[in-house]
């Protein structure tokens, strides 16, 4: 495994890399993503393997706004070869074909966030099932297009060959004291991430995204362009920056819960130790806000105050006091979930994205509140989010 400190890793790509494409530049801003969203991950010390489809989805999210099939902006050049023009990026048909499904089904206005919203909706199997095989079925071209697309700047990143990491490999042909992230196959093929790495990134979050960010806004507005001026770095920045709103109504599980209260269940808010009894009473609340990050999987859904989750809560973070205080709140709520089926299988599947190790025992709903506390604390400590 390359021995390259972190830091020096991460500016040495970023500043001083030569780049023909944003790959090297979208490749950092995955990791670090994956990095903030499996924060507990890295502790151990180890190296960590990452599926290239997790990075590839990142990259549908990332490049989904630059894929107007009227209006693209380039990623590179597109040198004439065979008499016709190539790609700036190998996946952008697919890309472009997965950006017409998607506007053939929802038939609204495209937003330049819709690339993160599909991806939300495509981790979570309830969901995902909700989606035609057709959109279904473009989103998985798109990704293992994207994933092949990988190949190169984890190849070229730093100086030389494989300087900086490995060539991807099966995640069964690993090292045994390699750590997946939840959810890896054995025959997925992952990129592994040093040790070293893993903590420069989860150390250095927000100030490796906003130097990502202002490294491929400058990137963009350099590339030749039918449009020259859709690639001024504050029209890129905006695209890049884009995250959905909470757009895909929580009806399912709302309806759950209800049921819940119908039959005579209850929860407790975790921030102001209100009893929660009666369906109109309650809002079903984002522990980590959409705002910080979009993460709509059940564990960060719970019943809470109405009137203190609309007006003092928002899109803030309890601090660590208030945490340690709403964790045993979290395990009631997490248990009350269990008299429900549909919840039951929900909460579990959706739980498995994103914690490793936990068991479907009697210990499940108390181990899930820890591990929730911790991810929140962490994601807003590393974002410098607005606590109360």
């Amino acid at each position: 495994m390359p021995v390259i400190p972190g830091e020096q890793a991460i500016a040495t790509i970023l500043k001083h890399d030569n780049k023909t494409t944003s790959y090297k530049i979208a490749l950092l801003r995955a990791i670090n993503d994956v990095v903030l969203m499996y924060p507990d991950v890295g502790r151990q010390g180890q190296d960590v393997a990452v599926p290239l489809n997790r990075l590839a989805e990142l990259w549908v999210a990332y490049y989904w706004p630059f894929a107007d099939a009227q209006q693209p902006i380039y990623q590179g050049a597109r040198a004439v070869r065979d008499n016709g023009v190539r790609n700036d990026v190998a996946f952008r048909p697919a890309l472009t074909q997965l950006r017409a499904e998607w506007k053939q089904l929802v038939q609204l206005t495209p937003q330049p966030a819709d690339g993160f919203f599909l991806l939300t909706e495509m981790r979570t199997p309830r969901r995902r099932a909700t989606y035609p095989p057709a959109l279904q079925q473009a989103y998985r071209q798109t990704v293992a297009a994207t994933a092949k697309a990988l190949a190169m700047p984890i190849k070229y990143a730093g100086p030389g060959h494989w300087s900086v990491f490995d060539a991807p490999a099966r995640y069964d042909q690993l090292p045994l004291s390699i750590h997946p992230l939840p959810g890896t196959l054995p025959a997925e093929v992952c990129v592994v991430v040093p040790a070293s790495l893993w903590e420069a990134f989860h150390r250095l979050s927000l100030y490796v995204e906003a130097l990502c960010l202002h490294e491929w806004c400058l990137f963009t507005e350099g590339v030749t362009q039918d449009y020259d001026n859709l690639a001024a770095r504050g029209t890129v920045y905006t695209l890049l920056t884009a995250r959905p709103d909470n757009r895909r109504p929580l009806s399912w599980e709302r309806n759950q819960v209800d049921i819940l209260l119908h039959e005579n269940h209850s929860f407790t808010c975790p921030w102001t130790q209100k009893h929660l009894t009666k369906p109109q009473h309650y809002d079903l609340d984002h522990l980590l806000p959409v705002a910080v990050y979009p993460v709509n999987e059940l564990w960060n859904l719970l019943p809470v105050d109405r009137d203190f989750n609309q007006h003092t809560k928002r899109d803030k973070v309890p601090d660590a006091r208030r945490l340690a205080a709403a964790e045993p709140l979290l395990a009631a709520a997490y248990s009350t979930y269990h008299w429900s089926p549909a919840l039951l299988k929900a909460i579990r599947e959706d739980a498995a994205l994103r914690f490793a190790g936990l068991r479907t025992d009697h210990t499940f709903a108390a181990v899930l509140a820890s591990r929730a506390v911790r991810f929140i604390d962490d994601v807003a400590a590393a974002r410098y989010v607005q606590r109360f």
